[in-house]
């Protein structure tokens, strides 16, 4: 535990600790905004159709191979 010498040593710490836990406020309030972003579903359409299509184009291919056999 820190030893304080007078009060000027107590008010900067508390000062700085209070500083530090608005920060750290911030920082999550940001955090849930991204979260809030990233679950949205109109980002889901995205990584959606691209593996629709990936996995689409891969279909088309087998159809196309087995029809030649």
């Amino acid at each position: 535990m820190k030893q304080y010498n007078n009060l000027k040593e107590i008010n900067h710490d508390l000062k700085r600790l209070s500083l530090e836990r608005q920060i750290a406020w911030e920082e999550m309030k940001g955090l849930k905004e991204d979260f809030k972003e990233s679950v949205q579903p109109h980002n889901w359409f995205g990584p959606i159709l691209s593996s629709a299509k990936k996995y689409g184009i891969l279909y088309l291919i087998g159809l196309l191979f087995k029809k030649k056999k």
